[in-house]
């Protein structure tokens, strides 16, 4: 690949990944351990990742569990998680968090099914919007000692790798969609 384009396809594929972990924090009425990503426990004064104060499993379907590795954390997750945008009320026995997920009605469903094509749709602005630039960026260096011909064959590579992305985002859309609608 180009030197010259290389920086566009990094940016495309940042976007599309941000999009997956996007979609990973949505739940599906199955418990998912990334929904806790964003989940910030404080830890003796530092805000560190949930995932690194305790062992998280799944030990039913609709069931997280979290073992932390200091037993005087156990208020401090449950802080943590009270306080996210999770909506899910932590029961422990002293020794060990549980999430329990509750189904999903029909009505919710859809409604993350919309907030997974708003960020779909986001996500494919933003790449158009990196196709964008990266044409300016071209236009720039016709008007330097590059050939017409070569500015038109970064153009059309340029083009190719956004209708890639276009492509994987409306395939992740669709899968994730598809996952939340299943019943």
């Amino acid at each position: 690949m180009d030197d010259r384009i290389k920086t566009y396809d990094e940016k495309m594929t940042k976007t599309y990944n941000n999009l997956l972990s996007e979609f990973g924090t949505i739940r599906a009425g199955r418990a998912n351990p990334n929904v806790l990503n964003k989940i910030k426990v404080d830890y003796y004064g530092t805000p560190t990742p949930l995932q690194q104060v305790g062992n998280i499993t799944v030990p039913e379907p609709r069931m997280l569990q979290i073992q932390p590795w200091e037993v005087s954390m156990v208020k401090a997750i449950e802080k943590a998680i009270l306080t996210s945008d999770l909506g899910i009320n932590p029961s422990n026995d002293g020794k060990v968090i549980r999430l329990v997920f509750p189904e999903l009605t029909e009505e919710r469903r859809k409604e993350l099914v919309k907030d997974i094509k708003k960020k779909g749709e986001a996500a494919k602005v933003a790449v158009r919007n990196i196709r964008r630039d990266a044409n300016d960026h071209l236009k720039k260096l016709g008007k330097t000692d590059v050939s017409e011909d070569e500015i038109k064959d970064l153009e059309d590579h340029v083009q190719k790798l956004t209708d890639k992305y276009i492509k994987d985002i409306d395939k992740a859309v669709e899968e994730k969609s598809k996952e939340i609608l299943t019943v």
